[in-house]
């Protein structure tokens, strides 16, 4: 297509070049070319059409002309301008993985639109996926912007609403950004996919057909473009191995192009140099002074070093992780007078779990000093007792003979015990609400609501789990829980994990967890409608006073 030119341009020589396109970390691709060649010329198209053509539609470069770093420059470089004997593409799959807020998904898009407008393939189908779909719609809005702030572009496309897509009519050529559901993506033709975010794909589905729709284009192009996951199972860390391994020479694959800034792992994951290993936009995008208050949280809050590691290091990290640390945790122990809080204002967290597994109550206390208080009641099928406490070597039999499990008739959790239970206490405390989690729980809510003890409905995602969650951290690292020390919740706080989403949003995660968690999911629950009520005849929430404090 004929551009306009916004500025006077240099072409570079075919030397300089070369240069540009050996800058992929550790990975020669004139070494492993083969009887392909690179053509300068069409690597020069390609760089040029984002000073060209595009302009930044976001942030503080806004408005201004894409002009590419040098680590992007190679990633075009190499993707456009290598050529195989019948002139067609080289490398037909990318693997790119680079840390957070590098420009990963603005890149992309351009990328996607150079091939939309650029590639002259008829009737090209362009698609974009991501494992959530407001992922999706991120990129295409950034293609989508680009488009509208140059006339050249603009005036030679279509833009749709339902369903979101661009076409270049003068090709037969759409792009489409797509949803997460991998059932409608067979039957499609694709001649360029880009997959942002693998590491957040829920299994391989989705991939394998949006690769497997590209059977029949002459140089087809899947760009899979992340920041590094936790999970070594899933299709991100295949993708990933296979990369390290073409990348190392283990395997001869000239087609495969492979991109990773990642730190070492004897890195010191608290210097500059380790930053700039995996931070290729270092000084740009991503500032010195953003990394080190992230360096701060991490060094303060140990269940955050390895998401900095995973998220601004680019480093693999393990699954599950120990979200409390256990002498923070023993730091809380202090005496639990049941007592001294009679007649109190507290609230109460119900995690039912699975009707054979181990079920938690908890009640929660604010005292003047801002002491948080817990007291928690366990329940387990008798039945099922012996069994689990030899498959899972946990001493359930010793802990129900000390009164710390109350065992419930048959092999599944008899849920009229703990309503009863909870009725005694009622009797005994003055419980606000009690948090229960609304799935699978519609009969005993409905019961407790009968009864006059105000259940409250308690989500597991994000939404209402983050908050509490930040909160009991915050209370444990700063000694302003007491629990007795427990030493059924003590283990459950040892077993621990969570999940963080990329806004940094944290939720217990029971499948990541070593083992049962219940008391706390129980725990947070309760602390989570402590935060948000007002106590009944006690003056102000300590929340509503001094707002809530996130870690």
């Amino acid at each position: 297509m004929t551009r306009r030119r916004r500025r006077s341009r240099s072409r570079r020589s075919g030397s300089s070049l070369t240069d540009i396109a050996r800058r992929i970390p550790g990975y020669d691709p004139f070494e492993t070319a083969g009887d392909c060649t690179f053509d300068a010329e069409a690597a020069q198209l390609a760089l040029d059409f984002f000073p060209d053509c595009l302009v930044h539609v976001k942030g503080e470069l806004a408005g201004q002309p894409f002009r590419l770093r040098p680590w992007q420059q190679a990633i075009v470089a190499n993707i456009f301008g290598w050529k195989r004997p019948d002139g067609t593409r080289r490398f037909r799959e990318v693997f790119g993985e680079l840390a957070r807020k590098n420009g990963k998904t603005t890149l992309v898009a351009g990328l996607v639109l150079f091939v939309l407008f650029c590639d002259g393939e008829p009737g090209a189908e362009v698609y974009s996926a991501a494992g959530e779909r407001e992922q999706a719609a991120i990129l295409y809005d950034l293609a989508k912007q680009m488009v509208l702030h140059e006339p050249a572009l603009a005036s030679r496309a279509k833009l749709y609403s339902s369903p979101r897509s661009i076409v270049f009519e003068q090709m037969a050529s759409v792009y489409k950004p797509l949803s997460a559901d991998a059932d409608t993506k067979y039957g499609f033709n694709s001649h360029c996919v880009v997959i942002d975010e693998l590491h957040v794909q829920p299994n391989r589905k989705l991939v394998d057909a949006l690769q497997t729709s590209m059977g029949s284009r002459r140089q087809p192009l899947l760009i899979h473009i992340t920041t590094a996951g936790y999970d070594v199972n899933s299709i991100c860390y295949e993708k990933y191995d296979y990369a390290c391994k073409v990348r190392d020479g283990i395997f001869d694959d000239p087609s495969f192009l492979p991109v990773i800034y990642e730190a070492g792992p004897e890195d010191d994951w608290t210097k500059v140099r380790t930053w700039r290993k995996a931070n290729p936009n270092y000084g740009v995008s991503v500032s010195r002074e953003f990394l080190r208050g992230e360096l701060k949280r991490a060094q303060r809050t140990p269940s955050y070093e390895n998401t900095f590691r995973r998220l601004y290091l680019d480093q693999w990290t393990e699954q599950s992780v120990r979200w409390l640390p256990l002498d923070a945790w023993d730091e809380c122990d202090g005496p639990v007078d049941l007592a001294a809080l009679a007649g109190q204002p507290c609230w109460a967290g119900i995690d039912l779990s699975s009707t054979t597994d181990l079920t938690a109550l908890v009640l929660l206390w604010i005292l003047e000093d801002d002491t948080h208080v817990v007291a928690p009641w366990f329940f387990l099928p008798k039945e099922n007792a012996q069994v689990r406490e030899e498959r899972d070597r946990v001493p359930y039999l010793t802990w129900a003979r000390q009164g710390l499990i109350e065992l419930t008739p048959g092999n599944v959790v008899d849920y009229e015990r703990v309503r009863a239970r909870l009725h005694a206490l009622a009797e005994r405390f003055d419980i606000q609400e009690v948090a229960i989690d609304r799935w699978n729980a519609t009969h005993m809510i409905t019961l407790l609501d009968a009864d006059g003890l105000n259940p409250v409905p308690f989500g597991q995602g994000y939404a209402s789990m983050s908050a509490p969650t930040k909160e009991l951290e915050k209370l444990v690292l700063g000694a302003q829980l007491a629990h007795g020390g427990h030493p059924v919740l003590r283990w459950n706080a040892n077993n621990a994990a969570v999940a963080e989403d990329a806004a940094g949003n944290k939720k217990p995660d029971k499948k990541r967890s070593r083992d049962r968690i219940d008391g706390i999911v129980a725990t947070i629950m309760a602390l989570g409608r402590a935060m948000v009520r007002e106590p009944v005849g006690a003056g102000r929430s300590v929340y509503e006073e001094r707002g809530v404090i996130a870690v």
